[in-house]
């Protein structure tokens, strides 16, 4: 009886085989793709999601926590591509922080413009593309150019095709790093929202942005709810303390105190009030002289965040702090209209949101070197701004090399080609075109019907 059963499981399993074997056998022959990228030394297929149009693959790539030592040690950076057709142009997206915990499929405005196929590269030291015994020392501009390099000489024998690169913000500013160390790897350069902070105490331009944003009345409104904030301390802080408690939040790794993470947070609102928001939402400030505790909290709250400067929320930002600190620069604002209500006075700065043992002293020379080579020798760089932005008050000057800068009227952190006036839009997306040697570009909203990565993943003056 026994045996009789399992001769007969055993008879299934192998009518099982025989009609399982051949098709999987066809499907891995007629799959020269995943054949392609399983020939890749160093890269790991983590998953694949097929979509109408195109295939979604996240993938692992083995880089060198030291270019400059290759053999002492590797950690595995995360990536994601977006496959539409080997024939089609490539976007190298480096948004300069971690992708999504969960990658999902999505397309940055080139991307969509080209019809193009994405490669989507998270930044070295954000987890979990982060050595296991991470020498931070090994976090520079020219390791994670490097990184990029490597990436783009892998993927170059499956795409014989032009290459761009593209990033916002952080992102847009680790696309010109990349571009500056090894010009030859991608055919143009769209950066957006990219900073160049090349002198980091000569920060003048910040300062005269907030002075001439919007209008009188608008900055006279927010400057006004910034003094009130800090003058309702006494009372403001210990809501923060209560806060915190029930959260679960603390300060001392950091930040410090609950009265420093409150200064820091009034300190940004009104730079994060132009970062995320328009001109119209200046009717929505609460008005200084008869707003509430509770008014002004719940602002201050919304537009910056009571969570973000504490030891939970600033880990996962350690990597931007840490190169803000030692090469990136930040900015420094004078807050003029603050005298006498600011408790610690040195504050404002990128260390104080780094752990002790991560601080460091800041040096000027390489985003004096990038300036200078973006200025003199790029070429084929494009740079988008918005015309509210305090991030775009310390551009990047492109030199004369078929390249251009655009700004969009009245926009924010968000400006991209879509935004900017006609005329430019046109411009721009035909310089765009001309690099990736593309057919007229299609709608960015309608293509593949994938959605349109926001392209940043920042928060508040993390730019």
């Amino acid at each position: 009886m026994v045996a009789d059963v399992r001769k007969r499981i055993l008879a299934v399993l192998m009518s099982v085989l025989v009609v399982l074997t051949p098709a999987t056998a066809a499907h891995a022959a007629d799959d020269p793709l995943l054949d392609q990228l399983r020939a890749i030394p160093g890269l790991t297929i983590v998953s694949e999601t097929p979509g109408a149009g195109y295939r979604y693959f996240v993938m692992t790539y083995r880089q060198p926590a030291d270019h400059r030592h290759p053999k002492q040690g590797t950690f595995e950076q995360r990536l994601t591509l977006l496959h539409r057709s080997a024939d089609a142009p490539v976007v190298l997206y480096t948004n300069g922080y971690g992708l999504p915990a969960t990658p999902r499929p999505s397309q940055t405005e080139p991307t969509a413009l080209l019809g193009a196929n994405q490669i989507s590269l998270e930044h070295r030291f954000f987890t979990p593309s982060r050595p296991a015994d991470a020498d931070w020392s090994d976090l520079t501009i020219w390791q994670e150019a490097t990184d990029e390099h490597r990436v783009v000489t892998a993927f170059k024998s499956l795409y014989d095709t032009r290459w761009i690169q593209t990033g916002a913000s952080k992102g847009g500013m680790t696309s010109v790093y990349h571009r500056r160390f090894y010009p030859n790897d991608v055919d143009g350069v769209v950066a957006y929202v990219a900073p160049d902070d090349v002198i980091n105490p000569a920060d003048g331009a910040y300062d005269k942005f907030f002075d001439t944003v919007s209008t009188p009345e608008c900055r006279a409104t927010l400057d006004g709810l910034q003094r009130e904030a800090l003058e309702r301390r006494d009372r403001l802080v210990p809501r923060l303390a209560s806060e915190a408690a029930a959260n679960g939040w603390t300060f001392d790794r950091t930040i410090g105190t609950a009265d420093r993470s409150f200064e820091m947070t009034v300190l940004d609102s009104v730079w994060a009030f132009w970062q995320y928001s328009t001109e119209a939402d200046c009717a929505n400030v609460p008005a200084p002289d008869t707003a509430t505790d509770e008014q002004i909290y719940a602002w201050v709250d919304a537009v910056a965040g009571w969570s973000f400067y504490t030891d939970q929320s600033l880990e996962y930002y350690w990597p931007y702090y840490y190169q803000a600190a030692a090469q990136l620069g930040w900015p420094s604002l004078r807050f003029e209209h603050l005298r006498g209500l600011r408790n610690h006075p040195g504050l404002y700065t990128a260390n104080s949101s780094l752990p002790k043992e991560l601080r460091r002293v800041h040096n000027p020379v390489p985003m004096i070197d990038v300036d200078l080579w973006v200025r003199t020798a790029s070429e084929r760089m494009l740079f988008i701004y918005g015309e509210n932005d305090p991030w775009g008050a310390e551009r990047f000057t492109p030199s004369r090399r078929d390249s251009a800068l655009y700004v969009a009227p009245g926009a924010n952190h968000g400006a991209n080609i879509s935004r900017l006036n006609p005329g430019d839009a046109a411009a721009a997306t035909e310089m765009l075109r001309r690099w990736a040697d593309a057919p007229a570009p299609v709608t960015a909203t309608k293509a593949a019907g994938i959605p349109l990565d926001d392209m940043l993943g920042d928060r508040r003056r993390v730019n």
